[in-house]
This record gives C-alpha cells, structure tokens and sequence, in this order.
C-alpha cells in the first residue's frame, strides 16, 4: 500500500467522517483529471467506506486506489461504462437494495458530463434509490475559470461535448453554433484536435481558448482567433498532444448597431409583440438577445416619439 497519501487518509476521516453517509445510495464521486492531489477529503473517506466501486475501467480504477493506499479487493470492483451501462444498473440497484454503499467513478473528472454515469443515475433515481453527488475535478468548470471570456451580452456558457467525426456533420453542427451568443465549450482528443480547428476557421477572429493535459506536467492554455489555430497547432508537434477543452469566446460585437439587424427588428416588430420579435431576431440574425431587446426598445421609443409628433402636429391648423 501507498503511503503517500496517508495523511490525506487521515485527514478525510477527521474531516468529513462524522457526516452521514447513508446506506443504500449511488455515491457519485469526481476523480482527478490529472493530478492526483485534485482529490477531495469527503471524496477519500467515501472511497474508504465504499462496499462496492463501480467504474468506467476497473484496472484504471485500481491503479487510482493503489495510489491513494485504498485496499479494495478486485470482487468489490464492477466494470460499469458505455457499452454495458444500462445492463450493470440492475446490478447496482440490487446492491444498493441490499444496503450496499455503492461509489460510482469515471477514468476522470465528474461522471456524467461526457463520460459515463447519467444512464446509471437515471435508473437509480427510477428504482427510487438516492444518488448522492460528490463535487470535484472538471475539466469543463476549469478551462472556462481561466478562458477569460469576456460578454457583455450574453451570460454563461454552452456545453457541447464532442463534436461528430464526420466532417459534413461537424460542419453543420459549427454552423449552428455559430450564432450562439454564448461561449460555447467541446472537448476533443489528440488525433482530431487538426481537423477540429481546420472546421473552427469558419469563424474568423473569434477567439477560441485551446486547454490541453489541464493539471498535469505539460499543461498548456493559449487563446488564439479561430483562423489561426491550425498554424498554431502546427508550429510545434507538441500542441497536439493530450486530451483538449476547447472553449469558444462569444462573437464580438464590432458596432454597437448592425443595420441588418434593425432592419430585420423593425420589420418584426411591424407585425410581432415585442419579445417575440426579438427572439426570432436573435434567431435570425444570431445577435445576443439582450442587445436586440435594448435595439427594440429604443426603437420602439423612437416610433411613439414620431407618433406623438405627428399628433401634435395634426392638431395644428
């Protein structure tokens, strides 16, 4: 067993061993996405008394304990990721009806968020079992905390996952989120990380943050306009490497008013209540709604203004 970690052991039980820890509930625990220090201390003491560990990868899992000197034996261990998942869920319902302590863990970061977990949680709370989270290591959460997106319009972010391997199929996927005023965030593997940004170029100058081996010895985060990643990732053969968060920054807004944009409001708004017309402008136009609604509302200003005016003036003789 490690000692390395015993003092963390130790630490977790201090901390968080007086809390209860209900029997008969799916843990679901966010494990390091790189860093092994990343660990929480409620995230230990729940490993220790764990009866079972499901996991994406048992040997992967394994290692994972060893390192923390957590024994567990290879029969407490069960293999639950995304070809099998929705078949083990049975079995992690029938021991938890058994008043088992189940853990479930992805290879890295938080189950659920692209990887596996939700299938299982779904069957969980559907066989009226309590699926406790853990909170930990994303790898999301952490390229976003340090992107330095900036917006003024939009607030929050979208998170999109993978994007298809198919070029047509990521093309039109690009396409639409073209038009999202929000950042938008992907995750990506090494051997697409080229084609990825090759299909991002659409997109100009928007500024795209690359997050790459995040907590781990060669982590790298650079920002760089959609067109030139390519040339950024092919400088140097070591770009590529490692798992990547790519995060999207929102579409900057060169002027204030685009006159498409008004002309296509002012249209709507002819014929549409005004929220209405402002979300199918957003829609159309892939303008932030809140700059649209403020354009609405001046404009609407504006036509009671003339109106008054023309009023006033068809009462002068």
């Amino acid at each position: 067993m490690s000692t390395s970690f015993a003092s963390a052991l130790n630490a977790a039980k201090e901390a968080a061993g007086a809390q209860n820890y209900p029997q008969g509930a799916l843990y679901v625990v966010a494990t390091p996405i790189g860093n092994l220090a990343d660990i929480t201390l409620r995230a230990l003491h729940v490993l220790q008394i764990a009866d079972n560990i499901a996991c994406e990868d048992t040997r992967h899992t394994q290692q994972m304990l060893r390192a923390y000197g957590l024994d567990k034996s290879g029969q407490q261990l069960l293999a639950v990721h995304q070809h099998n998942e929705a078949e083990r869920a049975s079995q992690v319902i029938e021991l938890l009806q058994q008043g088992k302590r189940v853990v479930y863990v992805s290879d890295a970061g938080t189950p659920g968020v692209s990887d596996p977990g939700a299938r299982l949680c779904a069957a969980v709370q559907a066989a009226g079992l309590r699926a406790m989270p853990l909170p930990g290591a994303s790898s999301v959460t952490t390229a976003v905390s340090v992107a330095g997106i900036v917006s003024p319009d939009a607030q929050g972010f979208l998170f999109a996952g993978f994007l298809p391997t198919k070029a047509a199929e990521r093309a039109t996927v690009i396409d639409k989120l073209a038009s999202e005023p929000r950042a938008v965030v992907l995750l990506e593997a090494p051997h697409r990380i080229l084609e990825l940004s090759q299909a991002l170029s659409v997109l100009g100058d928007r500024p795209v943050t690359l997050a790459r081996e995040i907590s781990k010895q060669f982590e790298q985060i650079t920002t760089h306009p959609a067109h030139t990643l390519v040339a950024w990732l092919e400088s140097d053969s070591q770009h590529s490497r490692g798992e990547f968060v790519v995060v999207i920054h929102p579409a900057t807004q060169t002027a204030e008013h685009d006159p498409k944009e008004q002309q296509i409001l002012q249209l709507l708004l002819a014929e549409l209540p005004m929220k209405t017309a402002v979300k199918l402008a957003a829609q159309i136009t892939g303008g932030a709604r809140n700059r649209l609604y403020e354009m609405a509302l001046a404009l609407k200003s504006g036509s009671s203004d003339s109106a008054d005016d023309a009023g006033e003036d068809s009462d002068n003789p």
